[in-house]
């Protein structure tokens, strides 16, 4: 069992090792070139928050071996020489509130200020903001935590006769319980008015992290539940749209000259929206022409890559189209898999969540079954769904990012990802991180069961004062399958079409 311990630490370091150098490589090739050399603290929060949102999935199936290690064990108390893992979801997920609700957003603040005025100024305006949010988030979860931070248990008294020790044990079907004629146990026979209600203050890390599942638990409905369905059915559908053949050079010459003239136009428009920035202009109409002049540069974006790929220049152009025309295979092939998964998830959802008592367990049966095969098959696949949620949360908040106007747009692109766009992502991805380990404990909680992850988001979590009851009644799991459904009937109906550049601009200047 001791061995085993000292195993189970020496992967999580190295665990950790590779996850770090892993992100740092992920930073280094999606940056843009402008931010090469320079921009060291939010590119230190980006790679910490990357680590800290990958460590956090990868916990849960540590948390499942660290709860294997001393189940075999001979002497009691053999389970307090295993990983602390509740003190260490806590501070993980201190960690992960701290950085979402205070570092990025001031990292973020210090990025996007004025590149006029001195580090001093920009340092300022961005510790005010960060400031201002503490004190407010500090008064909610003080004032929240003061009125409503307690867990009500639903507990049943119980009590029983006594009986002398049988020299003999004689249980069947018949007879379950101690004592003649006693056919049926306490449990079974004790009145409705025998349950209670045991209610306790819950610690403050514990109130901490629960908000936050809340908060994540909305975005993670929204932007999984549109994601599970558009990133299998985008990658799909582009191979769908996917260009058919190379064009011609005076097509060419024509469709770059249109573009460079829609690129003159969009930096008129952004040096007139910088222009109405600066003299303090920042209404309802300045944020929609912001958004628009977004889209529209996305789109243009769009557009030049397409047009580099239906026309590769170069000596080695022939082999640069056979490339794109393999990468339309290989997004069609990863579109099939990520949409065999997705409906696995959804189907797991509805089997074993929504419907009460479950059909099946379904994948917490594949996963032990895996793990019967290797010890670690199971773990890696339960990993892969873990992961595949977040992936889906960025491409939900990506979708929706460039159809609904209160949605900022931040791309990641390689090579061309500018740290404003870093950091919103590693926050929304921090912040679902949360809610995704809460959905996997439950979703997988007969793989995942008597963990510490359970002890946290399946008992406390699920028991907190006035929270409660979106999970009692499945309102974030229901939220998410028909957000899922909803996705899946929009890309059948109009995921064929390439969406086309509006050009609308009400500048007021």
């Amino acid at each position: 069992m001791g061995d085993f311990n000292l195993a189970l630490v020496i992967v999580a370091v190295v665990v950790c090792v590779i996850v770090f150098l892993v992100n740092v490589y992920l930073l280094v090739n999606y940056q843009h070139p402008d931010d090469a050399n320079q921009a060291y603290f939010p590119k230190f929060v980006v790679v910490l928050g990357l680590s800290v949102a990958a460590i956090s999935i990868l916990m849960l199936p540590a948390d499942v071996a660290n709860r294997q290690a001393c189940r075999h064990a001979i002497y009691n108390g053999a389970c307090s020489l295993t990983l602390p893992m509740k003190d260490l979801w806590l501070a993980v997920y201190i960690l992960d509130a701290v950085l979402v609700f205070f570092v990025i957003p001031f990292a973020m603040f210090f990025y996007e200020g004025d590149q006029d005025k001195s580090v001093g100024k920009r340092i300022k305006s961005a510790l005010l903001w960060m400031v201002t949010t503490a004190i407010v988030c500090a008064l909610v979860l003080g004032i929240l935590y003061g009125l409503v931070g307690k867990v009500d248990f639903t507990v049943r008294h119980l009590s029983s006769s006594t009986t002398s020790f049988p020299s003999t044990w004689t249980f069947s079907s018949g007879q379950p319980c101690i004592g003649n004629g006693a056919h049926q146990c306490s449990a079974f026979s004790a009145s409705p008015s025998s349950e209670k209600t045991w209610t306790m203050r819950t610690t403050f890390p514990e109130y901490v992290v629960a908000l936050a599942t809340i908060v994540g638990s909305v975005l993670f409905a929204i932007f999984g539940g549109v994601g599970i369905a558009c990133l299998p059915l985008g990658l799909i559908f582009s191979f769908i749209r996917r260009p058919k053949a190379v064009i011609t050079r005076s097509q060419y010459i024509k469709e770059a000259t249109e573009l460079g003239k829609k690129a003159r136009e969009l930096k008129k428009a952004a040096e007139a929206l910088h222009q109405e920035e600066r003299s303090g202009s920042k209404g309802r109409k300045f944020r929609k022409n912001v958004k628009e002049v977004e889209k529209e540069l996305f789109q243009l974006e769009e557009d030049v890559k397409l047009l580099e790929e239906v026309y590769p220049q170069g000596e080695k152009a022939e082999t640069t189209w056979a490339l794109t025309v393999l990468g339309y295979l290989a997004k069609f092939v990863l579109g099939i898999l990520g949409l065999i998964v997705s409906v696995a998830w959804v189907a797991h959802i509805i089997i074993y969540l929504l419907i009460d008592p479950p059909l099946s367990p379904f994948l917490n049966e594949v996963f032990i079954k895996l793990d019967d095969v290797w010890g670690l098959l199971g773990t890696a696949a339960f990993t892969f769904f873990c992961f595949y949620l977040l992936l889906a949360v960025i491409a939900g908040a990506m979708m929706l990012g460039l159809r609904l106007v209160f949605i900022t747009i931040h791309p990641m692109k390689w090579g061309a990802t500018l740290m404003n766009s870093f950091l919103f992502n590693v926050g929304l991805i921090l912040l679902c991180s949360i809610s995704v380990i809460q959905f996997c404990s439950t979703a997988f909680a007969y793989y995942a069961q008597a963990t510490a992850a359970q002890e946290i988001f399946g008992h406390t979590l699920e028991s907190l004062r006035g929270i409660k009851y979106l999970y009692k009644y499945n309102v974030f799991q229901i939220a998410f399958v028909v957000l899922a459904g909803l996705t899946f009937v929009y890309y059948a109906a109009f995921g064929w079409r390439r969406k086309k550049p509006s050009g609308r601009f009400q500048l007021s200047t």
